[in-house]
């Protein structure tokens, strides 16, 4: 069984921007930077997928190097290097092979030294991709769980919308003592519950790349160029 890689940050010396999955959306991503306006004292952090469905993932991934984005594991980053890893690209979904063919070395190794989890104690926060199975300890859940992770199945079990339209999702559910901070699941506003927040507003499929701002839980939205892909 995979183990989680964990990354804790230390106290922010200003504010910490959460950004949701940006998909390849280079423009948008700059847009909310831009809107945030990043003192040297601030920080970034990606709750993963900041590749794959939009128009620039190589530019995605340069601009993320420029600003120190801190960022965990989504699935499309995991899916791409099972494939790298393997040196196999009939593992990829069609959709995956564009930006299969467009990453270098440099972008895969950095891929590949990414978290699944971030943590920062000083504020009780946690950032990963898809979220965690609220009846079991999250430090014993496996990457490929938690990167997936939409609802809870009748049945008690992680799943997806898509193979269980009438679970629960899992954020509603959690009771902390964490505050979670997530992507995965677009929504057309985020998903905000009093120990979870979810922030994939669909950037890539023409709505809304939205971050937030904390501790002073302030929210920035971009409204995408266009849709990229279906969703």
């Amino acid at each position: 069984m995979s183990r989680l890689n964990i990354k804790k940050l230390p106290r922010a010396k200003g504010r910490t921007l959460i950004i949701g999955d940006v998909h390849g959306c280079l423009e948008e991503l700059e847009t909310i930077v831009d809107a945030f306006s990043p003192e040297s004292k601030d920080r970034l952090i990606s709750v993963g997928d900041l590749i794959n469905g939009g128009p620039d993932s190589p530019g995605v991934l340069k601009f993320a190097r420029k600003h120190n984005i801190y960022t965990v594991l989504g699935n499309h980053e995991m899916r791409l290097l099972k494939a790298w890893f393997k040196e196999d690209p009939s593992l990829l979904r069609n959709k995956d092979k564009r930006t299969y063919r467009q990453l270098k070395k440099a972008d895969w190794e950095w891929m590949a030294s990414w978290p699944h989890v971030i943590r920062i104690p000083s504020t009780n926060t946690i950032i990963v991709h898809g979220g965690f199975h609220p009846f079991k300890p999250w430090r014993k859940q496996k990457p490929e769980e938690i990167s997936t992770i939409q609802v809870i199945d009748s049945k008690g079990r992680p799943a997806r919308r898509a193979d269980a339209p009438k679970g629960k999702p899992w954020g509603k559910t959690w009771k902390g003592p964490e505050h979670i901070y997530y992507g995965h699941t677009p929504r057309p506003e985020p998903m905000i519950h009093p120990k979870s927040t979810g922030l994939d507003t669909g950037c890539v499929y023409g709505y809304l790349l939205t971050a937030i701002s904390i501790p002073d839980e302030e929210f920035f939205q971009v409204k995408a160029q266009r849709a990229y892909a279906d969703d």
